[in-house]
């Protein structure tokens, strides 16, 4: 069997299985967020926290829920690190430095799970368990919670009142990933991923000396690493290394994992709205863009020009051999579209233009599909401006779901998609300008400059995976992208937030024969549309500096 054929296989039984946990999953997680009653366990988190998860919130409070968890978490995760050299279980390595404390606190909080360490020499079993994977669960938890509140707006009306946000969090986790998680981590085990607590160990020879490797929970991380789109691993190597990923059917089953959650959301969306064919729709926008990824991916993989490709059937450097340049390349595409990061290849050593894909995928603000929660509210953010553009288009005022996008609405989803694309150049532009971050840089030119532009764009957009040619473990760069991480997650949120309160206190405007039917593929071109030119607009000539020069020298 050829590559490409092997890579092609791999697409389809993907999505097939993709296709037979939409229905079910996505209307599993509609029941969760529209019920009323309360699991025994969760009676106990709520007491414990005390909170009342029957009371509802209007948009400010659920943005203050939001927040102050966010900043605990921050601020714990933190002093977990600090405190590593007196906590048991540190496999005697010492507390991590102020700044990269701050980085990687800030990382794991945002869903990011940006690394500018190396796992399995600067982390113990305490942080890794107690805190790093901690926060895989509660951070995707809260991204989730944001896109049912957004869905409220839609579906309620003459209310602000969008649910309780510690209810949601809670139920998030209880009901959906610890239960999904588990299963994973189970399946993951079984093929072949570690799970245990065992310290250091030495093995075998390695240019004259041996080479020592830590054991850790790492199919239980594993899991939820991808189930909720977070990507960091617990080896630097991430998911190209054995431990994490150790046959090519686990990297499938990984890729499946990233890719569940955000596709399966869509069905929920469209039950609680009450119009499962607008969940189609959204369904198709992100599946319509993810495919053409891959396509182009593979191509710009396996067809680049010169001997050394021709003889090897593709761009193999960088790339695992246990999984190809076609499982690759799948896996490059879902992990850069969604927010997850993970890597099992190195995307500073793709070609020219596949590098530039795994860039624009974040770009786009990873929706297609996004992250857990976050690729559902960014897409639904788009949904607003596309209709918007087609009703100047007809000299009509847009509607969307029912409901009028007025000019508070128009702003806040404005606002919403210009603060990603400010971060990254802005934060990119000061990088360049100074004389101490190029020095990180271990390629000049298009490929250097591509390395900080990858950098502050996978944080600014909560990604976390690194183009691996720069060291980000400096004073500025775990500063400037500790920043961009933060407000790259919670100024969004703000807006989301803003807009779902919104929403939710309109009256429901009754569709007539001149509505804009956003349930059809012609409103599904025009959403893809939306979202490639006002990425394309926006960050065209720093990726004609980067990887489009590159690419075509």
């Amino acid at each position: 069997m050829g590559p490409v054929l092997a890579g092609v296989l791999q697409l389809l039984a993907l999505a097939a299985a993709l296709a037979l946990a939409y229905k079910p999953l996505g209307a599993y997680m509609a029941k969760v967020y529209s019920s009323d009653k309360h699991l025994r366990v969760e009676k106990w988190i709520y007491k414990g926290i005390g909170a009342d998860p029957d009371t509802e919130m209007r948009w400010p409070a659920y943005l203050r829920g939001v927040l102050a968890f966010s900043v605990a978490g921050v601020l714990f995760l933190y002093a977990l690190q600090r405190l590593q050299g007196v906590l048991p279980g540190s496999l005697g390595f010492a507390a991590i430095d102020p700044d990269q404390a701050f980085n990687t606190a800030v990382s794991f909080v945002t869903n990011t799970n940006w690394q500018s360490y190396y796992g399995e020499q600067a982390m113990g079993h305490v942080v890794q368990t107690a805190g790093l994977a901690v926060q895989n669960f509660v951070s995707a938890a809260v991204g989730i919670a944001v896109a049912v509140a957004l869905v409220r707006g839609f579906a309620r009306s003459r209310t602000g009142e969008l649910g309780n946000f510690w209810a949601d969090l809670v139920r998030s986790v209880v009901r959906i990933l610890v239960p999904l998680a588990a299963a994973a981590a189970v399946v993951l085990v079984a093929c072949g991923a570690i799970q245990n607590f065992s310290g250091i160990h030495e093995v075998g020879q390695f240019m004259g000396g041996t080479q020592q490797w830590n054991g850790g929970a790492v199919a239980s991380q594993e899991a939820i690493k991808e189930l909720g789109t977070n990507g960091g691993g617990y080896f630097n190597a991430n998911s190209s290394h054995p431990f994490e990923n150790p046959t090519p059917f686990t990297n499938l089953f990984e890729i499946f994992l990233i890719l569940l959650i955000p596709f399966s959301i869509t069905r929920t969306f469209g039950l609680m709205v009450g119009s499962v064919k607008q969940g189609y729709a959204i369904l198709a926008t992100m599946a319509t863009i993810w495919l053409g990824f891959v396509a182009l991916m593979m191509w710009t993989e396996f067809s680049h020009h010169g001997p050394a490709f021709e003889l090897a059937n593709g761009a193999y450097e960088g790339k695992e051999v246990r999984f190809g340049v076609g499982a690759s390349s799948i896996f490059a595409v879902s992990t850069t579209l969604t927010s997850t990061g993970a890597v099992d290849s190195f995307h500073s050593s793709f070609t020219g233009l596949g590098g530039g894909i795994t860039l624009l995928g974040m770009m786009l603000g990873e929706i297609a599909p996004g992250g857990v929660g976050s690729g559902l509210y960014g897409m639904l953010i788009m949904a607003i401006i596309a209709v918007f553009i087609a009703g100047l288009m007809v000299g009509r005022t847009p509607e969307y779901l029912g409901k009028k996008i007025g000019s508070r609405e128009i702003k806040l989803a404005a606002c919403y998609i210009l603060i990603t694309p400010a971060l990254v150049l802005v934060f990119t532009a000061f990088a360049m300008a100074l004389p101490t971050p190029a020095n990180s840089m271990t390629n000049s030119g298009a490929h250097g400059f591509s390395e900080i532009l990858y950098a502050y764009t996978s944080g600014a957009n909560n990604n976390g995976s690194a183009f691996a040619g720069l060291n980000a473990d400096t004073q500025w760069f775990n500063t400037t992208i500790g920043l961009a991480m933060l407000l790259g997650r919670f100024l969004p949120m703000v807006f989301v937030l803003a807009l779902a309160g919104s929403l939710a206190g309109q009256k429901p405007v009754p569709a007539t024969a001149g509505t804009l039917r956003t349930d059809k593929p012609l409103y599904t071109g025009l959403l893809v549309g939306t979202i490639i030119i006002i990425t394309g607009l926006t960050y065209f000539p720093a990726l004609a500096l980067g990887p489009l020069a590159e690419g075509l020298a």
